[in-house]
């Protein structure tokens, strides 16, 4: 029972909502085109859950083998940090998890192509490794490109662009430039709860010389890259809703930047990393809704 609960502390079930908020998006801009299939709705949340947790299992991995997650650090305790697992179980895990995640994202390329399109169906097979790559070499690795300040760049092409204008595709298998827009949305807002993680860890993060975008900038200019987020995040949202909502009903969607605004002024406030840490929960939280409000105004409205 112990190490069913190390494993579910190690997946992170926190993250998960933000994980597939793109999902939610693409979705949504998918039913408005007549387009959409429960099918592939599932087996895409499913994917990207999938490749979640094999994120989060990697993170975990690769900071306890750095010695990055240690005593100083400010967030909740790692599994492998506490001793709930240890780098061998967490290796086996992110190698049972990417066969798992490989084989739904296969499924779902077919489901979505069929044997017809094979030159898509290799295009998506690369983006589904690419993926999974790029899940691991966050922290795993003499180059992980997390302790290089890419961390926030590489979030914002998966979780935004790829994930959005992806799915988007396997749902219509045509491109869409208004899809773009909630793209970028979903793209900045994830890059601000990453941003905000590494705000909280800023200090701890700088003496062990993991290189994140907050230690780079520094306390008052990662605040006011945090606010440009979420401010850019709101435009791009904004635009797009202006461009192709035919009522204000579906502009509902836009309540979640409340929450997202305060946000902005309590990060601004700051003076104790710590505290930051339930801000994580806002923002992700927050776009999630904003994603899940989306989806039920195109479908009831």
């Amino acid at each position: 029972m112990n190490k069913v609960l190390a494993w579910i502390s190690a997946a992170r079930l926190r993250t998960l909502p933000l994980s597939i908020s793109g999902i939610l998006v693409a979705s949504a801009a998918a039913y408005q085109e007549g387009a959409f299939t429960v099918t592939i709705m599932v087996l895409a949340l499913l994917t990207t859950l999938g490749f979640q947790v094999l994120s989060n299992f990697a993170n975990d991995y690769g900071d306890g083998v750095k010695g990055t997650d240690n005593a100083d650090r400010v967030g909740p305790a790692r599994a492998m940090q506490s001793g709930l697992l240890t780098a061998k179980e967490l290796k086996y895990g992110m190698i049972v998890t990417t066969i798992f995640t490989l084989f739904l994202a296969s499924l779902l390329i077919f489901v979505a192509f069929g044997n017809e399109n094979f030159i898509l169906s290799v295009v998506f097979f690369n983006l589904g490794i690419a993926a999974i790559v790029a899940a691991i070499t966050y922290t795993v690795g003499k180059r992980a490109y997390g302790y290089r300040a890419m961390g926030d760049l590489f979030v914002f092409i998966f979780f935004g662009l790829v994930g959005v204008v992806g799915c988007y595709y396997l749902y219509t298998q045509s491109f869409s430039n208004y899809i773009v827009l909630p793209a970028i949305t979903i793209g900045l807002l994830s890059a601000a709860v990453l941003n905000l993680n590494n705000m909280r860890d800023r200090l701890a993060d700088e003496r062990v010389q993991k290189n994140t975008l907050a230690v780079v900038l520094g306390e008052k200019p990662v605040k006011l890259y945090h606010a440009l987020l979420i401010v850019i995040a709101f435009l791009s949202a904004a635009l797009y809703f202006y461009l192709t909502s035919k009522t204000w009903l579906l502009c509902i969607p836009l309540l979640a930047f409340v929450p997202l605004f305060l946000n902005v002024w309590i990060v601004f406030k700051n003076k104790a990393p710590a505290l930051l840490d339930p801000e994580l929960k806002k923002v992700a939280l927050s776009t999630f809704l904003f994603s899940l409000l989306l989806l039920l105004t195109e479908i009831f409205f």
